[in-house]
């Protein structure tokens, strides 16, 4: 779009975001709306590609296609290693044309009865016009001698060569520009289903396994959004530097996936099988060999991130798996285990309730805590003071509303509210016995619109936050729900 609209330069960064939040609104619109989205531009883009080969060989046939005049600039000898890098470093470039029929493997599950045979299928077709393509358009940019230019894309330089800057140029390149951000969609197709089967054996968190309501993995495709358009920021949307994160994850999963079909040949040794262990094995070599180049030519313009984040991403799935077997172990129960609780003593109920003032709110929580209370059981209720004189008024008024409930006067120098009720409530559990139970009622009033809350401080939820990972207590919220 750039090569077409010079005038876009400055705002591809934007572009590419723009177009990355529509696509992330297509796909949690369901799998099957995202298909019929990008089928069309796919067809037209085909049809592109062929009227581009086509007239392109036309010229030539007919001798209307002149090659370009290139200068010759004399420049030093390059020695054996300089020379053997710059090859490596466009195959690793041209390695990433390649990808992308692993997309078809991924997505087996999605294609309609028989399955495998109809994937199969289309791997053949896509392998045909991949070949057809790239061959056709090499030969063309060879044939006219085309170089790289800053700010045009080489298509953008063989379409503009062969139709002129007609209408037909802007069409090609609009279709361009929209079948590789529809490639890009590939991402979509592959990692929320990848994340939902991780999550289901627990090396992500478990939501990434829940559909949304269109039956999308919407946790993944949010996730997956986010972290692409960071990338995009960072890098500026450069290819060049973006390429080798691609390059390298890709064919390092290919590298395993081959060896891990050589496995399950040696395993199963079904008919043949030292064939495809051989075409395996020779296909996870070439793979292997690729994450090394590209990995070599790469390593300054951004292929160190994945030799950083891939350990760091192994690392953190090992220990988000390793939490869930904690939890699983710690929240089993079984039969025993269930008797020995239910027959324990169940002890005292002491309830604990928050007050900065008599308010409706803490009268509400009076009440439900004298409900949820028995004969043997204790209500506190604790203010935190900081002004001596207001903490006077408030113990004279408390006497006079429920003289029957003692209240604790806290009192905090430092204005502090949750430090003095936490060290109070961890001194009160070191005099209870362990089978005693301490609730802390919190009472909030619920305001009746959103933006009514940033109005108010939030010490409720503050209280909440610091006592229920760190105490053995049990919070619960009193609320008052305001009417205007």
């Amino acid at each position: 779009m750039v090569s077409a609209f010079p005038v876009l330069h400055p705002y591809h960064v934007y572009l590419d975001l723009g177009v990355l939040i529509l696509m992330m609104i297509v796909n949690l619109r369901g799998t099957r709306e995202a298909s019929t989205v990008f089928v069309w531009p796919t067809y037209f883009f085909l049809a592109a590609m062929g009227i581009t080969l086509i007239g392109g060989f036309y010229q030539i046939w007919n001798g209307t296609l002149t090659a370009h005049t290139v200068a010759v600039e004399t420049v030093a000898p390059l020695n054996k290693t300089a020379l053997m890098l710059i090859v490596l470093r466009a195959f690793a470039n041209g390695c990433s044309s390649m990808t992308g029929i692993e997309a078809i493997a991924n997505g087996v599950t999605m294609f309609k009865a028989p399955q495998q045979k109809n994937a199969i299928e289309t791997t053949a077709i896509m392998a045909c016009i991949l070949a057809s393509m790239l061959g056709g358009l090499g030969y063309l940019i060879i044939y006219l001698h085309l170089l790289p230019t800053q700010g045009y894309t080489l298509l953008s330089l063989l379409v503009e060569d062969i139709f002129s800057r007609t209408f037909i140029y802007y069409v090609i390149q609009i279709l361009m520009m929209v079948i590789l951000y529809i490639a890009a969609n590939t991402a979509y197709n592959g990692l929320p289903p990848l994340l939902s089967f991780m999550a289901v054996d627990g090396y992500v968190p478990r939501y990434f396994a829940n559909r949304g309501e269109r039956l999308s993995y919407s946790n993944g495709i949010q996730v997956l959004t986010l972290m692409a358009g960071i990338l995009i920021v960072l890098f500026q949307g450069n290819i060049e530097h973006l390429i080798s994160l691609y390059a390298i994850g890709v064919f390092l999963s290919f590298t395993i996936a081959q060896s891990a079909m050589v496995v399950y040949w040696r395993q199963c040794r079904e008919r043949n099988w030292r064939l495809f262990s051989v075409i395996n094995g020779f296909g996870a070599l070439v793979t292997a060999c690729v994450v090394v180049i590209v990995l070599i030519t790469k390593f300054i313009y951004g292929a160190w991130i994945i030799v950083l984040l891939i350990p760091t991403l192994v690392y953190m799935f090992l220990k988000v798996h390793h939490h869930y077997d904690d939890v699983r172990e710690q929240l089993l129960l079984t039969p025993e285990e269930y008797t020995k609780v239910m027959t324990t003593d169940l002890g005292r109920n002491i309830i604990i309730i928050p007050i900065a003032s008599p308010t409706q709110a803490v009268a509400k929580a009076i009440r439900y805590a004298k409900i949820i209370s028995g004969p043997k059981d204790k209500i506190y209720a604790v203010h935190v003071y900081s002004d001596d004189e207001r903490g006077k008024k408030i113990k004279t008024l408390w006497r006079q509303l429920e003289p029957d409930i003692e209240l604790i006067m806290l009192q905090s120098p430092y204005r502090q509210l949750t430090d003095p009720l936490i060290t109070f409530i961890q001194e009160l559990r070191k005099e209870t016995a362990p089978k005693d139970t301490i609730t802390v009622l919190i009472p909030e009033f619920e305001t009746k619109k959103l933006w009514h809350r940033l109005l108010h401080n939030q010490s409720g939820w503050l209280l909440r936050l610091r006592t229920l990972p760190y105490l053995d207590v049990v919070v619960s919220t009193v609320p008052l729900q305001f009417t205007k």
